[in-house]
Parts: structure tokens; C-alpha cells; sequence
């Protein structure tokens, strides 16, 4: 007969024996004592597990305890709600932030506003098993305010394309949908891996990737679409300064004199930047007409459709 004990890692069967007397009678009552004992036991054991939970580890590596997988998952950005789907948990969400877009299953999930103004009273109404959070673009007053509200809170966090893979295999630990996160991040990793053979060059050109017009913003070596550049085989001009979204003047970009200028501008915006560097013909990217629209916002979304964005990028940069 086998009793369950507990141990750090769970619940585990060892057997034990129940010596039982000569006596038909006496051992026949004893039998059914020790099977009652058994059964007791195993039922405290699965209550113990029961109460443990799960215990996951987030994008941050902070540590939070859940009775079981989530049912409900609120996503307050819009990147998060695209790895979501990805890792398989999408029919779980049941509250997304504004401009959650892909998958196309995302635009009919209820929106709790926008990752810069969270609807509080919203999200709590919809009874969330969890709230993932993005600690680069929620305001910290309120993940605080939700935190204190006892909902537990996931942060997603990704600074680089290369956190993609794990970030979705984390969150496929979440939603416990790990077999369908893995496939994800390992298509992902190939993906990155044959972006790195196809486009990496011994002297890259210089480019400047302006993502908005007056002033001029563009990306620092830490931002991911930096990241992107490179990957393309093309050198940020920009790389060298911390900020991850700087802006920079007219005499700054003049002096690096990119070899490329890539307008990552809203839909419709792309043209009126390039018509404005046009009027600065002393720069290497205006003589050499080697301007570039590209209007995908996709590009600077934390989820997997940034690197869709990143390798039709690497395609208008080699063609």
C-alpha cells in the first residue's frame, strides 16, 4: 500500500507495510483501518499542494504565488497582449489596453484604456486572476494601487528582440500553455538567428531612425530598435547615447552625417519628414537619395510582431 508523504518538491508516494495479525478477524478491521489511514493521508496531501499553489517568476524575476493557473488575465499594454496570444494564453484575456491590435482576436477584447491611463475601477470590475503589467510604460502609482488591491501582478518586460524567447516561455509557465510557448519562442529564435547570417556586414552604414519630426526623436544604443538596425546590418548613428529616446538638432545629425535616414513615422507622416531633410542637400543620405519611409508601427511593439516590423525593415534597407 502506498501512503503519501510531503516533501519540499511536492507531494510523493513511498510504500509503506501494515503488518497485520494471525488472527482473519482481527487483521480484516486492521486492513480497512490502514486503507482509511491511506486515503486520509492523500487527501491532506492533495489540500497541501491545493493551497501552495503555483509560484511563477516574471519578466523582472520577481516571484508571485497563484492558486492555480489564470482563468482571467488583464494585459495593460498592448505588447504584452500579443505575446500572450502567442504563448497560447489569449482566450484568457478578458481586458486589453488601447492599441491592442495583433493578433486581430485582440480588437474584440473589452479595452481598460490606453498603458498611460489605466482605467482602475474597469480593470478590478472584470475580476482578474492576474494583471500583466509593462513597468517601461504603466505609471508606477498605478501597478502600486492594483498591487495594493491583493491582485497579483505579473511585470512584462523586454529591452531587447533576443527577450522575446524566454519572455514567451515565462509566459507560457503563467498560463501553464507551455508547449505551445515553446514552439513560439523557438520559431522566434530561428527567426533572429537568420536575421543575424543574412544581413551582419564588416562595415555597416550609418543610418538615423527618426521616429518623430519637430524636434527630432530618434533611438539610443539601449532602445530596441537599435537593436533592430543592427540586426539589418545597419550602424545607429545614435548608438553611442544613453537616453533610450533622445531628441537631437539639426546640427547634431548634420555633424554625424548619416548615410541613411529612415522616417519610422506614423502612417502619413513618413513624406512631410523626408521633404524637410531634402532641404539639407550637405548630408550624405539627401545626396545619395537614400531616404526611407517606413511607417510600420509595428516596430516599436514589445511582441512578436515587432520583429515582423524588423525583418520588413531589413528587406527596404537590402534590397
Amino acid at each position: 500500500m502506498r501512503i503519501p508523504r510531503l516533501s519540499s518538491g511536492g507531494v510523493v508516494a513511498r510504500r509503506v507495510r501494515c503488518e497485520l495479525p494471525v488472527n482473519p478477524l482481527l487483521g480484516a478491521l486492521l486492513r480497512r483501518r490502514c486503507r482509511t489511514i491511506a486515503a486520509l493521508l492523500l487527501l491532506a496531501a492533495a489540500h497541501a499542494v491545493a493551497q501552495a499553489g503555483i509560484e511563477i517568476v516574471d519578466d523582472t524575476g520577481a516571484r508571485l504565488h497563484l492558486a492555480a493557473p489564470p482563468a482571467r488575465i488583464v494585459s495593460l499594454s498592448a505588447g504584452a497582449t500579443e505575446m500572450l496570444f502567442a504563448a497560447g494564453a489569449g482566450g484568457r484575456l478578458v481586458g486589453v489596453a488601447e492599441y491592442s491590435s495583433e493578433p486581430a482576436a485582440a480588437r474584440r477584447i473589452p479595452r481598460i484604456g490606453d498603458a498611460l491611463a489605466v482605467d482602475i475601477e474597469r480593470v478590478v470590475a472584470l475580476r482578474p486572476d492576474v494583471i500583466v503589467v509593462w513597468p517601461g510604460g504603466n505609471p508606477a502609482a498605478h501597478i502600486e494601487r492594483l498591487a495594493r488591491l491583493g491582485i497579483p501582478i505579473y511585470r512584462h518586460r523586454i529591452t531587447t528582440l533576443a527577450d522575446l524567447p524566454d519572455s514567451l516561455r515565462r509566459l507560457g509557465a503563467l498560463a501553464a500553455t507551455r508547449v505551445q510557448a515553446e514552439t513560439a519562442a523557438a520559431a522566434i529564435e530561428q527567426r533572429l538567428q537568420t536575421l543575424e547570417r543574412r544581413y551582419t556586414r564588416a562595415s555597416p552604414p550609418s543610418a538615423l531612425l527618426q521616429v518623430w519630426g519637430r524636434p527630432i526623436y530618434t533611438v539610443g544604443g539601449g532602445q530596441v530598435m537599435s537593436e533592430a538596425l543592427r540586426l539589418c546590418g545597419v550602424r545607429n548613428v545614435f548608438a553611442d547615447l544613453r537616453e533610450l529616446s533622445p531628441v537631437v538638432s539639426l546640427e547634431a545629425v548634420i555633424k554625424r552625417d548619416p548615410q541613411i535616414i529612415i522616417a519610422a513615422a506614423p502612417p502619413g507622416m513618413a513624406a512631410e519628414w523626408l521633404a524637410e531633410w531634402r532641404r539639407y542637400p550637405m548630408l550624405r543620405a539627401v545626396r545619395t537619395k537614400h531616404l526611407l519611409s517606413f511607417e510600420d508601427q509595428r516596430l516599436g511593439r514589445m511582441g512578436p510582431s515587432m520583429l515582423d516590423a524588423t525583418e520588413a525593415l531589413c528587406r527596404a534597407l537590402n534590397p
